[in-house]
């Protein structure tokens, strides 16, 4: 089996993810290793077994990690991107301070304790990346040694660095993951805080924001949600209705929209103009206070579902080189809303509120709910195309996305004769971020990228990227081993990971008065750490901590990839 596996890595890699995704879900109290390091478990596990046994070596084109990894970093980079930039104008300084505290303490912790105990090289980035338990640090260290930016010392080869980097991570990983949900769960007890009491004093504090939803281009735009419009039918009993067209009657009446006419066995549609007869049956949509006063201005309310079933969607329309653009929202409306309403209102990837009076402005976003052919109808007039998420990917930009990405990371310069490039893996996640920040503006930016196929980019190529990495060092991890190498790495894992989220809790505390549950989530936001989020909204019985989470996790994302990188090259 184990040579079979070493003739056809194919099978070694997905019979990897097949056992190690189902053991990263095992939990123990709570606590579970996740799919990308139950992966690299058995990944290294079957490859130490074949080298141990038999003497098999797993020996996989490097060009397969390099694919799944720049295919991980650009998925990733589209998921935190919005967050980034976005996160950055509403969160305020001090949410962005946390997150650098966090990351650059780490850092120093991590590097100078590598130094001081002297381990090898490769060390400080596995422990950097299993201290922060982001695994894509140990790619862009990879990158490094692979792309000469890192010299080889005399007696070292990659393999026995990638094996240094692999030993570093596994360990420092487990610990983290488990000793950082404990501290970060109870700071605010330790500190002597209610935190039921605490999370609500900040939902008070934070219930003033306008919240839009998810922003353009990004997983959930096009989600309904809740509404306070409705569909009710009406019979038509009053003779001055008799005689007008739909259309007609929206511009008398610009808060209710008739959608659908039934007459006797037929059903007419709102996009075709019918006139009103004595006796219909119509479709109305509006708010609920509107439709209250229909029976005094249309007729008796009659229960009728074919003038009620009206299939609706939800779409961004990018206001481009309209007429409209300076009109107020309630101008707008009566123009051209006829069928739809305003969920919500973006400018500059930012929700604002959409008031009667709010001015629209070239290059907003407005997300209308309606019927499809209402909402087509509103794009048009706006000079722009309707955007709903669909399970369709523009490959073609994706793809020229990555060579830029790959271009970018792969420009190498020379500070002090040593090459120093931001790396492939690097430049191909920041495309990824400016993509998705640029999507939020106008979401016809590179046509549609389906959340389910960037989540799959995510989460296979990471998994398969250390998969390769297992196979690879696997054979050589137990040569790390050696004295007490596994106490120091413990050690200095654990420091890292415990002691710069404490650091930012102090000045959120002491310095920043800020409220405990709230910097909890900014303190498990900057440690990457979702897991001691959900820690907090446990405990705190509410979900008002994540209000913090997103600027600095989105923060420390990129900046971690560059210091992991920084530690590998001056290792």
């Amino acid at each position: 089996m184990l040579n079979y596996l070493a003739q056809n890595p194919f099978a070694y890699l997905f019979l990897a993810l097949a056992i190690g995704y189902p053991l990263g879900r095992v939990t123990v109290k709570g606590i579970n290793l996740g799919a990308t390091a139950g992966t690299l478990v058995v990944s290294i596990g079957i490859a130490l077994a074949a080298s141990a046994l038999f003497g098999i070596t797993y020996d996989i084109p490097g060009l397969v990690e390099d694919i799944f990894l720049m295919l991980f970093m650009y998925a990733l980079g589209m998921k935190v991107g919005p967050q980034f930039f976005s996160g950055l104008a509403r969160g305020g300084l001090d949410f962005v301070v946390i997150g650098l505290i966090v990351v650059f303490s780490n850092f120093l912790i991590v590097f100078f304790g590598v130094k001081l105990i002297d381990l090898g090289p490769g060390y400080a980035a596995g422990i950097i990346s299993g201290s922060y338990t982001v695994t894509a640090v140990m790619g862009v260290a990879q990158s490094a040694v692979s792309s000469g930016a890192f010299k080889l010392p005399e007696g070292i080869t990659a393999d026995m660095v990638g094996a240094n980097m692999a030993a570093g991570y596994a360990i420092s990983y487990v610990l983290s993951s488990i000793f950082i949900i404990l501290l970060i769960k109870y700071l605010p007890k330790m500190f002597g805080h209610d935190p039921v009491e605490a999370a609500k004093q900040a939902e008070e504090e934070f219930s003033g924001g306008e919240d839009g939803g998810a922003l353009p281009g990004t997983a959930g735009a096009s989600i309904l949600g809740f509404t306070d419009k409705q569909i009710r039918s009406y019979l038509v009993e009053h003779e001055e209705l008799a005689g007008q067209s739909v259309h007609d009657l929206f511009k008398k009446y610009p808060h209710a929209a008739i959608l659908k006419v039934v007459r006797g066995d037929e059903v007419l549609d709102a996009q075709d103009n019918p006139t009103i007869q004595m006796g219909d049956i119509i479709g109305v949509m509006g708010e609920y206070s509107v439709l209250l006063s229909g029976s005094e201005k249309v007729g008796n309310e009659v229960a009728e579902p074919r003038a009620r079933m009206v299939d609706i969607e939800v779409a961004d329309i990018h206001v481009g080189k309209s007429d409209y653009a300076g009109m107020t929202l309630q101008e707008l409306g009566a123009e051209i809303g006829f069928g739809v309403h305003l969920k919500s209102m973006f400018r500059a990837g930012v929700a604002i509120p959409h008031l009667p009076k709010t001015v629209v402005e070239k290059g907003d976003v407005l997300r209308l709910a309606g019927p499809s052919w209402c909402v087509n109808q509103a794009a048009k007039a706006l000079k722009s195309v309707p955007i709903v998420e669909s399970a369709y990917t523009e490959i073609s930009f994706m793809s020229a996305a990555l060579v830029m990405g790959f271009i970018i990371g792969h420009a190498s310069l020379e500070l002090g004769g040593i090459p120093f490039a931001l790396g492939t893996s690097a430049g191909c996640m920041l495309m990824g971020i400016l993509v998705s920040w640029l999507r939020t503006r106008n979401p016809d930016f590179g046509g549609p990228t389906s959340e389910g196929a960037r989540a799959f980019l995510n989460d296979i190529g990471l998994s398969l990227f250390v998969a390769v990495l297992g196979a690879g060092v696997g054979p050589k991890i137990m040569s790390s081993f050696q004295g007490t190498t596994v106490i120091w790495i413990a050690i200095i894992g654990l420091l890292g990971a415990l002691v710069p989220p404490f650091l930012a809790w102090c000045y959120g505390y002491y310095i920043r008065k800020m409220n405990p549950i709230i910097l909890a989530g900014g303190c498990a936001g900057g440690r990457n750490s979702t897991p001691a989020l959900n820690g907090v909204q446990d405990i705190s019985g509410s979900a008002i901590s994540a209000v913090a989470y997103p600027v600095p996790y989105a923060l420390t994302s990129a900046i971690v990839l560059i210091l992991g990188y920084i530690a590998m090259v001056f290792s």
